[in-house]
Order: structure tokens, then C-alpha cells, then sequence
């Protein structure tokens, strides 16, 4: 480690700074946070403001600290501790690596003596997070519990049947036990956490997963105070893989780019690099915490996917990207390895990175919120362009439009190529009233069907996108 490095640094989840030990319990705090969460060094001698003091008679303080470490902390703790001297003034450095605990304050109890690490703070753990430490000293995960009077009975069969058939795998129980999605309990097969977030009969999972669900949103600018459109994903959290993009498609913008004669268009968001994201949301949402679920959020200037739990304990943000894997729900990962949505544990980030590379796109920001985490994407270059030089659609005064055709005209108006199904699907109407709507739109001259039957699109007539004094502007 470079300390010289480190003091020029701001504190985070692996890194504090105090000025000296004249208060010993929130040092002890931090090195039993960092111990239950993702390690850190501990820096004696510097303000947080950058300050450097130094510690007077450092032989005796690290004496002093070591004894308060041995007597105040159970299970015991050995941080390594070392004096470094920096411009002629003498630092302690305290370096605690993660490990099972878990850690907590003698003084304190194991109930309320536990601390974690939630960005450059420490946190009094609550029932829910003391539960999941517990389980890592046991190397179980959540989703392998026993829902215990939950029988066989409670999961969708032929959802399972449906999905692993494909795969050419038949399924008994047998093969339900060996996916994890039955557990033994009390002399008989209980249905695990996971094998009831995942194919769990609705009114079951309802009750006792009420939040492992994944809803949407489609805000008007660039915070929560006004929301164009929203879902939220019915039935198992596997429903999201295939409606949120869904919703994402029709509701981002499009950018066109004319090779040859050749027309490609440019998704504002990375298709490919929201999948993988998606997938991990899913497959590492910590569905032990209440009140808390997979969220996909669309603004003006970005999209963001946030799963509840934050990185698993021992790891760090710089793990991630280095590709270090560390599963959170066993069960899950075991059902998305065998249906093909997880591939080499470890590889998301760089098929992420990959994916936003190869196709221009700026690389997403990686967040730890609390205990959530949440990646958010950034619009393509090219939308943006498109965004700044497209010129505002108009309608005349004298055409009355509903709020369906509006918006059919607004998908056009930023790309999109849109048919009677989309707006039927939308607006929750029949596809013949959609026709409807559309052929009115053509009647009025608003906008044409360009190409052939089958591959054709629309778009909105030249004319009507030029503006003028009787139009208006919407």
C-alpha cells in the first residue's frame, strides 16, 4: 500500500483518518466495521480535512491501541499496525482485513455492538444485515433457506417444466433438489428462498416475498418529481429479463446513422451491457431486506438499475472490476447458470465495458448507495447530437389530436420506428382501435408509411416538421 497515496485521498468505504486516539471507541468502531464489511486501512496522525498532525509519543499510543483492541473487540482481532513516518511526523497505520465474524464491541453485545461500513461511515447493523453475516460465517446464502411450511405444492411446476425443458432436462424432484429449489427441512423437502422468489405461485410469493419484484419508471427530467410512464413487472423477477427492455425501447430515443445505403439505428442506451446489468440486478439483489426492490429508473440525461444489498461482504468496488466474484444468491446464480444468462463468474464487468466500448457508448458509473447498488448509463454521443439538431414537431391548430396519437407522433418525432402494436401495447388498447388512431393521423396528412407492407415504418411528414406561426408546437 502507498501511504504517501492514501493521505491525499478522501475516506470511503476502505479508508478513515483520525487525529489521534484521545477517543478510542469510534477507532474501535471503524476496525470493526471494516472487519464485517470489506476490510480498510485506518490512519492515525491525519485530520479528515487533509491535515497532517502526526502522533506525539507513538510507541505508547500503539501500545495503548493494541491493548484497547485486544480487550474491547470479540472474536479477537490482529490488524496489523505499523508506525510510517511523514515529513519528520510519525503516523499509525492500522491495517484490518475482512474476515467471518461477526466482529462486534465487547462493551456492546453481539446485538448492538456490531458495526458495518456504508460508505465513509460506520453503521449500527440491524436485524437484517446481523442475519447475513451470520449466514456468510456459515457459508450459506439467503436464497437456500427453507421456506419452512412451504411444500413442493407452492412452486409453479409447469413455469420450471416450461423453462428447462427447452434445455432438454427433465424434471422431477430430484432435479429440483439438486437446482436448490428444494431443500431438506425436518425430515422432509421444503421450497428454499430462492426456488420461491423465482417460481413460487403469485399469491404465495406475494406473501412472503412481497418486494422481489423489479418496477420501472420514465421521469419527464432529470429527477423523481414527475414520472411520464411506469410498471411494475407482474408475476417472478425472470418476467423482468424480457419486459424491461421492453420498456426501455419505448421509452429512449433512437439515433440513425446511413452507411451506404444502409440505415442503422443507435439504441440511446446499450442493449447489450442493460441486459448483463439486469441479470446481475437479479441475480444479486439481497432479497433478505424488506421494503426494497429492483428499480429501473429513465431521466432526460441518464437510466439507471439499482438492486437492493450492497457488494457482498469482503468485497469492494475495486474487486469488481478486477473481475473477483462473489456469489450472494446461490440458488438464483445456480438456476441463471443453467438457463444461460450467467456465464463465467466474475466476467459481467468487462462484458459490460466491452459492450459500451464497442459501441460508442460511454462507460456507466458503479455506485455504492447505502445498502444498495446501482449502475447508471449514459446516452449515446450520437442521440445527443440528434437531440440538439432535431427540429421540433408541429400539428396545426386546426387537427385535433388524442393523447394516443400524440405520443405516436412524439416516438416518431425522436426516431423510433413504431407500429399500430406498439401503441396498442402502450396504451393498453385493442390493436384495432391503435389502426384507428393511426389512420387518422394519415388522413390528416401528418405523417406516411414508407417501404413495403411488411418491413415498412412511418414517419411524420416533411412538412410538418418545419414549424410555423399556425402550428402548434408540442
Amino acid at each position: 500500500m502507498n501511504i504517501s497515496e492514501m493521505l491525499i485521498r478522501h475516506e470511503g468505504k476502505t479508508l478513515e483518518f483520525k487525529r489521534d486516539i484521545s477517543s478510542l471507541k469510534p477507532i474501535l468502531k471503524t476496525l470493526v466495521a471494516f472487519a464485517n464489511t470489506a476490510g480498510g486501512i485506518l490512519i492515525i496522525g491525519r485530520e479528515s480535512d487533509g491535515i497532517v498532525h502526526g502522533v506525539p509519543e507513538v510507541l505508547q499510543a500503539e501500545e495503548r491501541l493494541a491493548n484497547a483492541i485486544a480487550d474491547s473487540i470479540r472474536p479477537a482481532m490482529m490488524p496489523e499496525i505499523e508506525i510510517y513516518s511523514h515529513n519528520d511526523k510519525s503516523l499509525l497505520i492500522l491495517r484490518v482485513f475482512h474476515w467471518k465474524g461477526p466482529f462486534y464491541l465487547k462493551s456492546d453485545g453481539p446485538e448492538k455492538g456490531v458495526y458495518i461500513r456504508l460508505g465513509s461511515t460506520n453503521r449500527q447493523a440491524g436485524p437484517e444485515i446481523l442475519a447475513e453475516l451470520q449466514r456468510s460465517m456459515q457459508n450459506r446464502s439467503f436464497d437456500q433457506l427453507p421456506c419452512h411450511d412451504l411444500s413442493i405444492k407452492a412452486l409453479d411446476i409447469e413455469k420450471v417444466q416450461c423453462i428447462f425443458t427447452v434445455t432438454g432436462q427433465q424434471i422431477d424432484e430430484k432435479k429440483l433438489e439438486s437446482l436448490g429449489l428444494l431443500v431438506p427441512y425436518a425430515g422432509d423437502l421444503s421450497v428454499s428462498n430462492g426456488g420461491l422468489i423465482l417460481f413460487g405461485l403469485d399469491d404465495v410469493r406475494q406473501r412472503y416475498f412481497p418486494d422481489a419484484r423489479v418496477s420501472c419508471a420514465r421521469f419527464r427530467g432529470t429527477d423523481k418529481s414527475e414520472f411520464i410512464d411506469r410498471i411494475d413487472i407482474a408475476g417472478s423477477v425472470l418476467n423482468a429479463i424480457d419486459e424491461v427492455p421492453r420498456f426501455i425501447r419505448r421509452n429512449t430515443r433512437l439515433a440513425a446513422k446511413i452507411e451506404n445505403i444502409h440505415r442503422q439505428d443507435i439504441p440511446e442506451y446499450p442493449e447489450l451491457a442493460i441486459r448483463e446489468i439486469l441479470v446481475n440486478a437479479i441475480g444479486h439483489a439481497d432479497y433478505s431486506l424488506s421494503g426494497m426492490r429492483i428499480l429501473v429508473g429513465i431521466y432526460a440525461d441518464r437510466m439507471e438499475i439499482q438492486n437492493p444489498g450492497m457488494l457482498p461482504f469482503g468485497m469492494t468496488m475495486e474487486d469488481l472490476k478486477a473481475g473477483v466474484s462473489k456469489i450472494r444468491n446461490r440458488v438464483i446464480a445456480r438456476v441463471f447458470r443453467e438457463m444461460g444468462l450467467m456465464e463465467e463468474w466474475g466476467s459481467g464487468y468487462k462484458r459490460v465495458i466491452h459492450a459500451c466500448q464497442s459501441g460508442g457508448y460511454p462507460e456507466p458509473d458503479w455506485e455504492e448507495l447505502g445498502t444498495a447498488f446501482r449502475v447508471i448509463f449514459h446516452p449515446h454521443p450520437a442521440v445527443l447530437d440528434h437531440s440538439r439538431t432535431s427540429v421540433p414537431v408541429s400539428v396545426p391548430v386546426s387537427v385535433p389530436v388524442n393523447d394516443r396519437q400524440r405520443w405516436f407522433l412524439e416516438q416518431l418525432a425522436v426516431g423510433k420506428q413504431i407500429r399500430a402494436s406498439d401503441l396498442a401495447v402502450y396504451w393498453s388498447i385493442s390493436e384495432k382501435t391503435a389502426k384507428r388512431d393511426i389512420a387518422d393521423l394519415k388522413r390528416n396528412g401528418l405523417i406516411e408509411f414508407v417501404g413495403a407492407p411488411k418491413n415498412g415504418f412511418y414517419r411524420i411528414m416533411e412538412e410538418w416538421r418545419r414549424g410555423s406561426k399556425d402550428r402548434v408546437i408540442w
